[in-house]
């Protein structure tokens, strides 16, 4: 059995934000496109032989994080007629037969790697993809192989080789990587100095901020500017603590139930005129 977790908020944006997108309005007037682009995504992934998936949304940005950290991303940006359709796409892929996790007080990201642990712990389940770009999930990849993240916009497939090829860390390093590096699409910087390279490079030999040495005399690695990078890591450590505890994904918290509540088995009744009201009526199976 293999088990399928989609970054529904993700797939949405993608959608939108697509290069020639069409306009697509529904029978009152809003915009739909990428409510209709992901439902249809996922229904050929159902007509390519998957056959248990799941969803995470984020039902709303806000999340445990935003009260940690003020400078955590807020939604500010997301364009109205975007965040109009988080409950809509919610709606129609629950209506089309699919697992959702729409997250409140967690993020999407939790809701996935809550999948994930979820899903790797059946002894039923082969393999499980955790389907998103997104480098946060990276850290839920294990070393086994029986969980990987796919990127389905490009075909990628990155396994714990793929981490450290991509990242130069292992997956367990990479909310300490994140909290270094900082993460922009997050919203929170990182320390200053701190680059992926040199980052890679401490971490590698390191593994986590509590295993750096304070002193860069104690470094038994080659690193530039290691006396300017130690020395920030002195002063603002607490930062970094903090940067690391908002991009670890809460593996408990959020309710995904049971591998079998996966199992797709068809639309529920009303996705037909769900398909009709958002005017897309080539979604409705024959």
């Amino acid at each position: 059995m293999q088990v399928h977790l989609i970054d529904g908020t993700y797939e949405l944006f993608r959608y939108h934000f697509a290069p020639g997108r069409p306009e697509r309005l529904s029978a009152d007037g809003l915009e739909v496109g990428a409510t209709e682009g992901v439902i249809r995504s996922m229904l050929s992934m159902v007509n390519e032989g998957v056959t248990h998936i799941a969803v995470a949304t984020d039902h709303v940005i806000e999340s445990w994080r935003n009260d940690l950290y003020d400078g955590y991303k807020d939604g500010s940006g997301v364009p109205p007629e975007l965040f109009a359709q988080f409950e809509l796409v919610e709606e129609g892929l629950e209506l089309a037969g699919f697992t959702v996790w729409p997250m409140i007080e967690y993020e999407a990201d939790d809701g996935l790697a809550a999948g994930a642990a979820m899903a790797a712990a059946d002894p039923r389940v082969e393999r499980v993809f955790i389907c998103t770009p997104d480098k946060d999930l990276a850290q839920c990849v294990t070393a086994d192989g029986k969980v990987v993240q796919f990127d389905r916009r490009k075909r990628l497939l990155i396994d714990e080789a793929g981490v450290v090829e991509k990242f130069g860390v292992k997956p367990a390093s990479i909310p300490d990587y994140l909290a270094l590096v900082g993460d922009t699409a997050d919203g929170f910087p990182g320390l200053k100095g701190w680059g992926a390279k040199s980052t890679a490079a401490v971490l590698s030999r390191y593994g986590h901020l509590e295993h750096i040495p304070e002193a860069p005399g104690q470094w038994d690695i080659t690193v530039r500017g290691a006396a300017k990078l130690a020395a920030t890591l002195v002063e603002h450590r607490d930062d970094a603590y903090l940067f690391r505890r908002i991009a670890t994904v809460d593996t408990e918290g959020p309710d995904v139930g049971t591998v079998d509540d996966l199992a797709y088995s068809g639309p529920k009744p009303g996705f037909a005129e769900f398909c009709h009201r958002i005017n897309a009526p080539r979604l409705i199976p024959n």
